[in-house]
């Protein structure tokens, strides 16, 4: 059974910085690419940032393009979001999804194969 699951969110204040994960099972990871979305109140979901299993390569949202960071966890079921510098407006429910094979750029939320529930980040002081 697939199964993608995050963990990591909470509060932060502005500056601050968060680690996001999001565990995989039930399918090879390393042959999707695998996305971070996020979906604020009253707004759509967005992509966040992209990591292809096959080559590495990563994507990013011009809103968080230099500080965020996605990776490989220790092992190939784990992907990483780093988070620095948080902004009020970085809050919202932050996602994991997946599409078989590789992708250029950030995929659109119909195009994803699996999501995750969802973790919630807050960004206040």
């Amino acid at each position: 059974q697939v199964q993608l699951v995050e963990s990591g969110g909470g509060l932060a204040q502005p500056g601050e910085s968060l680690r996001l994960s999001c565990a995989g099972t039930g399918f090879p990871m390393d042959y999707y690419a695998i996305g971070w979305f996020r979906e604020a109140p009253g707004k759509e979901r967005e992509g966040v940032s992209c990591i292809i299993g096959r080559d590495g390569s990563t994507y990013y949202s011009d809103s968080v393009k230099g500080r965020f960071t996605i990776s490989w966890g220790n092992d190939k079921n784990t992907i990483i979001l780093q988070m620095n510098s948080l902004k009020p407006e970085d809050t919202a429910l932050y996602y994991c999804a997946a599409i078989k094979g590789r992708v250029f750029g950030l995929p659109g939320t119909y195009a994803m194969d699996y999501w995750g529930k969802g973790t919630l980040v807050t960004v206040s002081s």
